[in-house]
């Protein structure tokens, strides 16, 4: 009789807590909340992680919560105030729901970064039966002082004398993972404080890892290429002077006794159910808005293209594709009753397609710098209303006057005069020397000029500060400087991170004119194409070279942008200023 209830109150579809009421007349509610998922019973929660919120920070501690359980959250809103290795800084969420349950409590300190501090559900579930993960997948912090912690044994190899850890850094605010290219330090060798031990390829460049640490390097974990080396990972072992480096003792992971135990009495049990082969896709790692629709409608995330920050998915993107594609609401899967084994009918014959034989091709992986890229210029692009103003400049005078710095010993490029000249007109309109942060524009006081510059791993933006300060053959020698070093990998990270403008050159390309993307904050960037002879009205020919400046719509204004780009001809065309350096732009250029 329980049987045919329970088969039937499945079949009609009823709600849950009175599937428990009619149930509980023939079965222990302890017995049928065994034979059910969790995700038949209680909410899939979205996990909220303890972020990375300074290129440094290892771990921190939650000061305060702004939010509590049960609060709506909307994208932006500030979820906690948590203190880093730096300073309090509001940490702000992107996702969209309820918070459904906090795991991590106020003044709970050395939270792991990545470690899970709460739980969300998609606005409309029932936030309060959400799914609470294990305590392992847990941060530490929620542990219960009350509750008797149980007893952990970690499985070491090698010797007897314990190592300082070292873990793979955060290099820049955004990584996440890191590639070790090479070690300069090998086991042995005696370490001080600021010494390199080693070059990362992160997500923007190839960066030194200067330790704080000082003794002797034990044990290299991750060798020269190692790819895809996770944030707080162990990489290497040291010991203090004076210990024996090769009796040091390698941590393994750590197994708690009654996992172990379990491990050893729990027998491998085989399915003899069959499977049923159906189209299903992975909807980890969306908010619980996004994940609820694409299950609703059983869509394949990756075919959406996502217009939040860094390319990611918003509800809003789920409901256009499915009324640009028409769809409807998917039936839910049928699933055997415990006990129950599929009929034959019921299962789809696994059909495999076989690609037809053709052309060749090349499968090349795209490196974290170029992956970076992408998204933030589909950031860019997608989330910038962009404006484009274009100007011509007569640049004759120009070219003879570098013909003659160089028959003066003085090699200097039409870019560094273009360098030159576009701070110069950024400081003559400042409205156009500006970022955008959180709905307010930010005028910047100095011109912090951002030089597009193609390496192998993808592009870099080398800055030139207080560039309208600086004499010509200054910015030559600097850009040379810094382009080498960007092409080999090894500019630090405040010599290619912020800048108030950018300038991308293709004219050595032969490119007569292009557009360029925003670089956020930043609000333009000047697409420089090559000087082209013409016949001019008066039948003589001159060369016109052709600059088009995309700007944020919302911060600059078609007058002002008009402004900048007559200035920036008046000065390309009339060059001899460009020479000119003020002892107070001097004196502002050194400091």
């Amino acid at each position: 009789m329980a049987s045919s209830l329970f088969r039937s109150a499945l079949k009609g579809g009823l709600h849950k807590n009175y599937l428990r009421k009619t149930l509980s007349a023939s079965f222990n509610l302890e017995r049928i909340l065994c034979i059910h998922t969790s995700s038949f019973l209680n909410v899939k929660g979205q996990e909220i992680n303890m972020p990375s919120l300074s290129p440094t920070m290892t771990e921190g501690n939650i000061v305060k919560w702004l939010k509590k359980e049960g609060d709506k959250i909307s994208a932006g809103d500030v979820l906690c105030e948590i203190q880093t290795d730096k300073a309090i800084m509001a940490y702000e969420t992107e996702e969209e729901g309820i918070l459904a349950k906090i795991l991590v409590p106020e003044d709970a300190k050395e939270i792991k970064v990545g470690s899970l501090i709460a739980l969300m559900v998609a606005e409309g579930e029932d936030w309060k039966s959400v799914e609470t993960p294990d305590a392992q997948s847990a941060a530490p912090a929620i542990l219960s002082s009350q509750e008797e912690e149980p007893q952990e044994s970690e499985q070491t190899t090698g010797g007897n004398t314990p190592g300082i850890e070292l873990n793979m850094p955060s290099l820049s605010p955004t990584m996440s993972e890191g590639t070790i290219i090479k070690w300069h330090k090998k086991p042995g060798d005696k370490v001080s404080a600021g010494d390199v031990l080693c070059d990362i390829q992160t997500d923007k460049a190839v960066m030194s890892f200067e330790t704080e640490e000082e003794g002797t390097l034990a044990k290299i974990l991750k060798g020269d290429d190692s790819k895809d080396v996770k944030v707080g990972d162990l990489i290497a072992l040291m010991v203090a002077e004076g210990e024996d480096w090769n009796d040091v003792q390698v941590p393994g992971k750590k197994k708690t006794k009654s996992s172990v135990a379990k491990d050893v009495q729990k027998p491998k049990v085989e399915s003899k159910t069959s499977s049923v082969p159906t189209t299903r896709y992975s909807y980890d790692g969306y908010s619980p808005a996004v994940r609820s629709l694409l299950e609703l409608y059983a869509i394949d995330g990756s075919k959406i293209v996502g217009t939040g920050k860094q390319g990611k998915i918003l509800k809003g993107d789920v409901l256009k594709y499915v009324t640009e594609n028409n769809l409807s609401i998917k039936p839910p899967r049928t699933v055997p009753l415990p006990g129950e084994t599929p009929s034959p009918k019921s299962i789809a014959p696994t059909t495999v397609s076989r690609p037809t034989k053709g052309p060749g091709y090349v499968d090349i992986p795209l490196t974290g710098m170029r992956l970076t890229i992408a998204k933030r210029l589909t950031e860019s692009k997608t989330m910038i209303p962009h404006a484009y103003a274009t100007a011509e400049s007569n640049i004759d005078s120009l070219l003879g006057l570098r013909k003659q710095l160089k028959s003066a010993g003085i090699n200097v490029s039409v870019n560094d005069f273009i360098i030159k000249a576009v701070a110069i007109a950024l400081k003559k309109c400042p409205l156009v020397n500006c970022h955008y942060v959180k709905d307010q524009v930010v005028l910047q006081e100095t011109s912090d000029i951002s030089i597009a510059v193609a390496t192998e791993s993808g592009l870099i933006t080398p800055i030139v500060t207080n560039a309208d300060a600086k004499a010509l053959d200054e910015i030559s020698a600097e850009i040379k400087e810094l382009a080498g070093r960007a092409r080999i990998g090894k500019l630090q990270l405040h010599e290619f991170q912020g800048g108030s403008f950018t300038i991308s050159n293709l004219g050595m390309f032969d490119i007569s004119e292009f557009s360029a993307i925003i670089n956020p904050p930043q609000c333009g960037i000047l697409a420089i194409g090559s000087g082209r002879p013409v016949i001019a009205l008066n039948g003589k020919p001159e060369t016109i070279m052709t600059a088009t400046l995309s700007y944020d719509s919302r911060a600059i204004s078609e007058s002002a942008a008009s402004d900048f780009l007559e200035t920036l001809q008046g000065l390309l065309q009339a060059p001899a200023s460009l020479l000119l350096t003020s002892p107070a732009n001097k004196k502002r250029a050194s400091n």
